[in-house]
């Protein structure tokens, strides 16, 4: 309604715009508006908002997360936002952001996905193969001096080793 009352004033746009600290294209808009439909053309709609999933929605998000990523046409088990995000825009032609999705499932009572139980080397493995990553080894002699050198750290951290085999039921005896 400021902008209308500047209008009638006969201010300019480029003085509206810096008063109301919006853009001179938005004023310009806005003074078409006022000319075509009076002050009802100038009335804010409200904001947008989030977009919304029904309970039924919600339901059927739901099945289909349980069903896995998988049958919808991933390569592996791992649900990550990107891939909620488009299943949700697949499936109900709704557009979520990444945050926007994480904010929908947590409210639903979803939570981060753990992985399973691994077996112990897989997480040792895990613990050298996060270092050697990056590694762009020459050959397979530098590529070995680089695990035997992870694996002999881990040897000296056993506290690696048990969170390791943690949730197993296996222990290091000793």
């Amino acid at each position: 309604m400021q902008a209308v009352e500047r209008f009638e004033g006969g201010e300019k746009n480029r003085e509206i715009a810096a008063a109301l600290r919006v853009s001179e294209r938005s004023v310009e808009r806005w003074r078409r508006q006022w000319r075509e439909r009076g002050e009802v053309g100038v009335l804010s709609k409200g904001s947008p908002g989030r977009p919304r999933l029904s309970d039924r929605q919600i339901a059927r998000l739901e099945r289909e997360l349980e069903r896995g990523p998988l049958v919808h046409g991933w390569t592996d088990q791992r649900w990550a936002l990107a891939r909620v995000k488009a299943l949700i825009g697949r499936l109900f032609q709704v557009s979520y952001t990444v945050e926007g999705t994480w904010r929908l499932l947590k409210r639903h009572g979803w939570s981060r996905q753990q992985p399973a139980r691994r077996a112990p080397q897989e997480g040792i493995w895990s613990l050298v193969k996060c270092d050697i990553g990056n590694l762009a080894a020459a050959n397979l002699g530098q590529l070995t001096r680089a695990v035997k050198h992870k694996l002999k750290q881990i040897q000296y951290r056993p506290h690696l080793v048990d969170g390791c085999l943690a949730g197993t039921g296996l222990a290091l005896d000793g």
